[in-house]
């Protein structure tokens, strides 16, 4: 296990696909928004949808996710955190060939429809 400072100090244990704090992070302080959590994540959810058929860039979606701010502040820390891990895998993997990178395009989309269906839990329960 590999543990990294990110630039808020909060130290985090980098696993396999899944990154989680060793220390809490700082409250998050929702944001006052004109979409809710449930729509950002129908918006998200049809965006990888359209990645996989081709419509969209890595970039594009990285994008877009990034800027469902009101979903990210609604979920906890460390949703964002390994989304966002993803996003950075995803868009590495689109600079390279298949063959010579070591993350798999296939797998990251997997993994990012897993964390859509996570997500859509813990809003669910909420």
């Amino acid at each position: 296990m590999r543990v990294f400072s990110d630039v808020e100090g909060v130290h985090l244990a980098i696993l396999p696909h899944l990154a989680l704090p060793l220390r809490p992070s700082p409250t998050r302080i929702p944001l006052a928004m004109t979409d809710t959590a449930p729509t950002q994540l129908a918006t998200l959810t049809e965006a990888l949808q359209a990645f996989e058929r081709g419509d969209h860039t890595a970039a594009a979606l990285s994008t877009l996710a990034r800027q469902q701010t009101a979903l990210l502040a609604t979920l906890p820390p460390r949703y964002g955190e390994v989304l966002l891990n993803l996003l950075d895998r995803l868009e590495s993997s689109a600079l390279f060939s298949e063959e010579s990178c070591s993350f798999s395009q296939k797998d990251l989309v997997a993994n990012l429809q897993m964390w859509a269906e996570k997500a859509r839990g813990v809003l669910g329960a909420a």
